[in-house]
């Protein structure tokens, strides 16, 4: 095979592999959800009431575990 053929063959398939990579890449638009679409979505049951909920507090032993992580990255001296 000639070299010219060769290069021109190499230049073909690296042009196909862009050409699928561009059509397969796919960026998501940004969009802003209203609350009526979220409700639709992700639905509360109807006995669950925002009272009845329980309240989320925080894990301080997470919050001391990345503080400790923190400090172990430090360079010594």
């Amino acid at each position: 095979m000639k070299l010219e053929i060769a290069r021109a063959l190499f230049l073909i398939a690296g042009l196909a592999v862009t050409t699928v990579a561009v059509a397969a890449w796919e960026e998501p638009k940004p969009t802003v959800f209203s609350k009526a679409e979220m409700a639709d979505q992700c639905a509360l049951p109807r006995e669950a009431k925002p009272q009845q909920q329980a309240k989320v507090q925080p894990d301080h032993d997470l919050l001391l575990f990345l503080f400790g992580m923190r400090q172990g990255l430090r360079p010594f001296g």
